[in-house]
């Protein structure tokens, strides 16, 4: 059992001194707060992260890492986090498509680049996973395949925040951030804080990390037109004891007929199921809904469980919110994570987005001197545009993948098809998609490539189905495929690289 799943002490969540001027303020203790509070400690920093409720969240999201995000972790000397919390190892992807089914496995380590490790992050063996009931080191240190890994959100969760409580150079402060201060410069100086016991007080820094997830009060600091666009949803359920069909693989169950399934192990006894559903209004009869068009399409050997937590009702609603990155152009402040950048979470590439964020951030601005703001303010300037390469691989491959397992039109679902007869193809068909699924290929060129691939794939389907005497009608849907691949990709991926 690893140490850091034994909770820090909450008596000294309300004492923090607001007499000194502190490195960082971090507001918020999701994934990505502690992991910059533990890293910029151990660069010597004195940090004072901030969360509203220490104890452990109960939710739905963050439950799934891809490889890239593991990888993060290791580089920043926090992948025991993954230890001592039942969590489930993922080796790869099952793609079941109207009853047809396609194992993808995660790429092999030889076709990878060499994980990184941050000076002063990684001592120890911290980049090393250890032995727990669930979780083998040999698994994830000599298998020649890259691994993800599945978990009980608020486990991990508790796991990162007492790494960070662990290292001296951090105070935590459990209060509501109620207002980032400004000088009158505009510049960012720190946080009002509203303490149960202590009222209303004022922290100072010299830089201000913003994230503060999903439902980020402070994103606005950067601009006030910096705000999420809801499109879709997931319903989720808690399956219990369920007989996934592809152990340690997460599973995406599609249909010309009906919306993505996913469903992932979290724990020995629990499996999430998520229900897509292509609106951010959800239906009023929740329970009707997933009966008529989400019950009949479940693989047979889910269906005991599945049942079993639909007769029980208790359904966890969540909206698809997809958010592009702005620069991060004010001084003393940097937002990152969710706050900043969010993506369909249909590929499950949120953490690791927010995760090598922080690790490229500890590269750039971790051995600075936060007192020089402009210099400062220089290096999170090019930080926006170096991490865009990792960035918008994940977020447009999201958004493309949703429109195509979610297709509404004839010709998105003529794509949907040709999608999975491509990785029935196999080899480089499955290798190069589920290295960006698993985000370790940052390159957008790479990706355009792949996509269209898929699409003149799905072209040259229907030349074969109509045959000689259909060339003219082949040739016309044909153009509307295309037409339709690049109305949904050209304009995200413009968007992610320019913007």
């Amino acid at each position: 059992m690893n140490s850091h799943t034994v909770d820090m002490p909450t008596t000294t969540l309300t004492n923090a001194d607001n007499k000194i001027t502190y490195d960082a303020i971090i507001v918020g203790a999701g994934v990505i707060g502690p992991c910059i509070a533990a890293g910029l400690a151990r660069k010597g920093k004195k940090v004072l992260i901030v969360e509203r409720e220490w104890a452990q969240p109960d939710r739905i999201v963050g439950e799934l890492m891809q490889p890239g995000g593991v990888r993060a972790l290791r580089s920043l000397g926090m992948v025991q986090s993954i230890n001592g919390i039942g969590a489930i190892p993922v080796t790869g992807y099952s793609v079941f498509y109207d009853g047809q089914e396609v194992d993808i496995t995660y790429p092999y380590k030889a076709d990878c680049a060499r994980v990184e490790k941050v000076k002063d992050l990684v001592k120890d063996g911290n980049d090393k996973v250890l032995d727990d009931e669930t979780i083998h080191t040999s698994e994830y240190e000599d298998d020649e395949r890259e691994r993800g890994v599945a978990f009980v959100h608020g486990r991990f969760l508790n796991n990162l925040r007492n790494i960070a409580r662990h290292e001296p150079n951090v105070t935590a402060l459990q209060g509501d951030v109620i207002q980032i201060l400004k000088n009158d410069k505009q510049e960012v100086i720190g946080a009002k804080v509203d303490i149960d016991g202590r009222g209303k007080v004022d922290f100072h820094a010299h830089l201000t990390f913003v994230c503060d997830g999903i439902f980020s009060h402070f994103r606005s600091e950067l601009s006030p037109e910096h705000v999420p666009s809801i499109g879709s949803s997931f319903v989720g359920m808690s399956l219990f004891d369920a007989d996934v069909p592809a152990k340690n693989h997460g599973h995406v169950i599609l249909g010309h007929n009906h919306m993505p399934i996913l469903v992932y192990q979290i724990s020995a006894e629990e499996t999430r199921i998520l229900c897509a559903y292509n609106s951010g209004k959800l239906p009023k009869d929740l329970k009707g809904w997933m009966t008529k068009d989400v019950q009949p399409f479940i693989p047979k050997s889910l269906r005991p469980s599945f049942d079993a937590a639909l007769a029980q009702g208790k359904f966890k609603p969540m909206a698809n919110k997809y958010l592009p990155a702005r620069a991060n152009d004010v001084t003393g402040l940097c937002v990152i994570g969710d706050a900043l950048n969010m993506r369909h979470p249909l590929t499950g590439g949120g953490m690791t987005v927010g995760l090598q964020d922080v690790v490229l951030l500890m590269d750039k601005i971790g051995d600075l001197d936060f007192s020089d703001r402009e210099t400062v303010l220089d290096e999170l300037l090019d930080y926006h545009f170096e991490r865009k390469p990792f960035d918008s691989v994940i977020n447009v491959l999201s958004i493309a993948l949703y429109s195509l397992f979610a297709a509404d039109t004839k010709n998105l679902k003529e794509l949907q098809k040709g999608c999975f007869k491509y990785f029935q193809r196999g080899g480089d068909c499955v290798n190069v998609p589920v290295a960006f699924l698993a985000g370790l290929k940052p390159s957008p060129f790479q990706l355009t490539r792949v996509f269209f691939a898929v699409a003149f794939y799905t072209i040259y389907l229907k030349f074969e189905e109509r045959g000689f005497l259909g060339l003219p009608m082949a040739l016309l849907e044909g153009l509307m495929i295309l037409i339709t691949a690049v109305r949904v990709f050209t304009p995200f991926l413009l968007g992610e690289l320019i913007g």
